[in-house]
């Protein structure tokens, strides 16, 4: 894998400390842009192997800069990151590499699909799949199986699973959970932690169950 360089388009700053964090898992450069910087950023002479577009508070005038980029550049391929509660409202690219993510998706999906987006056929087998005794996770795919039958899970359900699924052997209180699952916006209580843990053991079965672990006075931990 060769050095690549991200452009992230953002009117917050929100994603800033993930991308610093991103420079330091993969051998990437990052520009950042906002309305005001995307001009400068797109004529500065730097060419980009992706596009990182947050949908937070992003302006049509931008979206449009932003598709003009992309396609005078022979659709550089691009990430959209957008809120779970605003999914309904996503609209993919129908030309060019396209992905998008949840804001609220653990930092190894973030690295994981920034991977397959930049170095599409070099990435080591497959990263994106998550196997924990008869269940398997498919990060790029956002499916749960058991003994190779899907999991009905709903988004929350599921992105609680992977998330302790991808950072075994730690526990992690509720106020963690909610920061790191539902989203620095969440205004409801810890105790919908409790319910979608109970949720997700009771589908997954007891197998799997059995790996999620309740630490008193604490919060959960996925046990390997």
């Amino acid at each position: 894998m060769h050095h690549k360089n991200i452009l992230l388009v953002s009117a917050t700053t929100r994603l800033h400390d993930r991308m610093r964090e991103l420079s330091h898992a993969i051998d990437v450069s990052i520009a950042l842009a906002n309305e005001d910087t995307f001009p400068q950023a797109v004529s500065s002479g730097h060419e980009f192997d992706l596009v990182i577009l947050d949908g937070e508070g992003m302006g049509q005038d931008l979206l449009n800069a932003v598709d003009s980029f992309v396609a005078e550049n022979g659709f550089t391929p691009r990430l959209l990151v957008q809120d779970p509660d605003k999914l309904a409202t996503l609209h993919m690219p129908t030309q060019g590499t396209n992905d998008f993510i949840l804001s609220t998706a653990s930092t190894a999906e973030f690295e994981l699909r920034c991977t397959l987006l930049l170095w599409p056929g070099e990435e080591s087998a497959p990263a994106d799949i998550v196997t924990i005794d008869n269940m398997t996770i498919n990060l790029a795919t956002y499916q749960v199986t058991i003994d190779e039958r899907p999991v009905d899970l709903t988004l929350m359900e599921y992105s609680l699973l992977s998330f302790l699924a991808t950072h075994p052997s730690r526990a992690y209180s509720r106020e963690t959970l909610l920061h790191r699952v539902w989203g620095f916006e969440y205004c409801g209580g810890t105790r919908t932690v409790d319910v979608h843990i109970r949720r997700v053991r009771s589908k997954v079965g007891p197998q799997v169950a059995s790996h999620i672990v309740t630490i008193r006075g604490v919060g959960y931990l996925f046990r390997i």
